[in-house]
């Protein structure tokens, strides 16, 4: 078939093989040496990965009074399709349209919007004509919902959560390349089955351990593990995978969730007051995540108000404020006495997603911590 499409270039009407071997017969060998192009190097018809841009606001969507602002801008202010247009790069690598789920700075994300959104990636990767999922996001919230996505929705195809630290009318813009990479990566076929992805500043990192470590500079999202890879110039670089648990693996299924119940953190310091927790579990908190200092440590002073939490029915999940590192078991505290939960590498705010999630499935301290453990 390659060599039909290779003599229809020579002579386009001339396409099935009868005509081919006639061309031949009248001694048109040379038109088809001097092409130069031997039949398996004929171009393959238009493969470019079919990719959907869902659009949630945030600074990449967002822009500054001058081209001098990089830090002081509006948020969520340029739709989806003017985002697009922006790059006409893209249409190189990708067959690329785009949705505008919301238009929000992402410190107003809500757990109805999570679910929201969830379910509309989740139709999406369901659709055969569709390759990969791109979701430009608010950098202030966007590794809980990248992470969500990574526990919630089952499928192999990649889905790329990105967002950029300054808005697209800043002289250093970085929104530009950073959704470019996000594409490149959505459509490799190298992402597949790695979970939920992060493109940011040409790193590649799973949403399970990405984090915004500043408000400033670029280079803002890290992991404490290392990044996955790199993209450079529209090519995907790997160097490792994920081993945690995530989307066709997990036990959690967006099209299955209504709701999420309540989780809160109550940050770690000097001089706490037991009035913090009770004032969660006022609220209606299922479970309070303890952000503590060091390893997620207790002050003594509140170990009697934690232990009362808990006999109340509430969880209490062990983190620490401490950007990298991991919260160990039964150090610190005697968590199995106190039938408390550690969230072991998972920072507060990613163990607040995997809390709420968990509580969908199981009130039980043991079934909390193995969820902790395998995700």
């Amino acid at each position: 078939m390659q060599c039909l499409a290779f003599a229809s270039r020579i002579h386009p009407q001339e396409t099935n093989v009868r005509s081919l071997i006639q061309l031949l017969m009248r001694g048109s060998m040379a038109a088809l040496v001097a092409s130069n192009v031997a039949c398996a190097q004929v171009p393959a018809a238009n493969t470019k990965p079919n990719i959907v841009i869902v659009a949630t606001g945030g600074t990449i969507a967002g822009a500054g009074a001058t081209s001098a602002n990089s830090a002081t801008y509006q948020a969520a202010k340029v739709p989806v399709d003017k985002l697009i247009a922006g790059i006409p790069e893209l249409n190189n690598v990708a067959n690329v349209r785009g949705e505008q789920a919301f238009q929000i700075a992402s410190e107003s994300f809500t757990n109805e919007k999570l679910l929201q959104l969830g379910k509309r990636v989740s139709a999406l990767v369901k659709d055969p004509g569709v390759d990969g999922v791109v979701i430009t996001h608010g950098t202030d919230t966007l590794e809980e919902t990248s992470f969500f996505l990574n526990l919630v929705v089952h499928t192999d195809k990649p889905i790329v959560v990105v967002g950029s630290m300054r808005p697209g009318t800043a002289m250093s813009a970085d929104g530009m390349l950073n959704l470019y990479n996000a594409v490149v990566l959505a459509g490799a076929k190298s992402a597949r089955g790695k979970g939920v992805l992060v493109a940011m500043n040409d790193d590649i990192l799973t949403g399970r351990d990405a984090a915004k470590r500043t408000n400033i500079k670029t280079n803002a999202f890290a992991s404490g593990w290392g990044a996955l890879g790199m993209v450079v110039e529209g090519q995907a670089y790997w160097f490792r995978a994920p081993v945690k648990r995530h989307t066709m693996k997990s036990e959690f299924d967006i099209d299955t969730l209504t709701s999420l119940p309540e989780v809160v953190i109550v940050y770690g310091s000097g001089n706490m007051t037991p009035e913090l927790y009770d004032a969660a579990v006022k609220s209606g908190a299922k479970a309070i995540i303890n952000a503590g200092t060091g390893n997620g440590s207790v002050p003594n002073y509140l170990v009697d108000t934690l232990k009362r939490v808990r006999a109340g029915g509430v969880h209490v999940v062990r983190s620490s404020r401490i950007a990298d590192g991991f919260v160990i078991r039964n150090s610190e505290q005697p968590d199995d006495q106190y039938d408390w939960v550690v969230a072991h590498d998972l920072n507060p705010q990613k163990a607040k997603i995997l809390a709420a999630l968990a509580l969908t499935k199981s009130n039980s301290t043991a079934e909390l911590q193995r969820m902790f453990w395998e995700y």
